[in-house]
């Protein structure tokens, strides 16, 4: 079930646990019983996404305020580690004819 903020009007917001059918529905406030309105007062919380994803929102945010110095950049990319196109990729091969190959994929699996 998802969370929902509501905000009364004499003791402030809350946070409610609620099914999505119940979404627009007042709630009552857990202080002085009153129907509270739902309000959105926070950005959507990513706690359910996986860590990757939120690892990489991170450094985007990171980097769109503060982007890394020279220094920086080089001493989190050494030469040959391999996320930065230094070294090729092991996932992928290319023949003489300048064909790719991908030696450690599925070889039962048709790609297009």
């Amino acid at each position: 079930m998802p969370v929902y903020e509501y905000e009364c009007g004499t003791c402030g917001p809350f946070i409610e646990m609620r099914p999505m059918a119940e979404y627009a529905d007042p709630q009552d406030c857990p202080l002085c019983a009153r129907a509270a309105p739902r309000v959105i007062l926070t950005a959507p919380n990513f706690a359910c996404m996986p860590a990757e994803r939120r690892k990489a929102r991170a450094v985007n945010e990171r980097s769109a305020h503060a982007p890394m110095t020279l220094d920086q950049y080089k001493a989190a990319h050494r030469p040959g580690c391999g996320c930065c196109g230094g070294k090729p990729s092991r996932l992928v091969a290319k023949t003489k004819s300048g064909a790719k190959s991908f030696p450690t994929a599925r070889p039962w699996m048709i790609s297009h």
